[in-house]
């Protein structure tokens, strides 16, 4: 009987400038953010072949990442972390599960605050 592995994939520590925020002052300024992702997949194909086409492709979770976090605006940081993870469950069949951590770095709320930020997680 075969089981199903799932192993973790992850990039952290990515930044970006982005403009995403409630306040008008947020969507002109913009600020910078930062983005963590955690991705549950089989990676035995990959461990085996040792080849790019039968694994979880980072450079792929990145760019896609990062055109979500520059090309778009969304008021919460929720919207944002919904809309990667949708992305990247459409993107990779292989995908089992996966959470996006992102951060607002120094946000303006009046006070020396390094970060705020949200978790989601999702199984498929």
């Amino acid at each position: 009987m075969e089981t199903n592995r799932a192993n973790l994939v992850f990039i952290e520590d990515m930044e970006f400038f982005a403009t995403h925020g409630h306040y008008d002052e947020e969507k002109y300024a913009g600020t910078r953010f930062s983005v963590n992702i955690y991705l549950w997949t089989d990676t035995s194909k990959a461990e085996k072949t040792d080849n790019l086409d039968d694994a979880l492709n980072y450079q792929v979770v990145y760019a896609i990442v990062s055109d979500i976090m520059k090309n778009t605006k969304s008021n919460l940081l929720e919207n944002v972390a919904s809309n990667i993870l949708d992305t990247v469950f459409t993107r990779f069949a292989q995908l089992q599960k996966a959470k996006v951590m992102i951060s607002k770095l120094n946000p303006p709320m009046g006070g020396k605050i390094g970060k705020v930020g949200v978790e989601i997680e999702r199984e498929r």
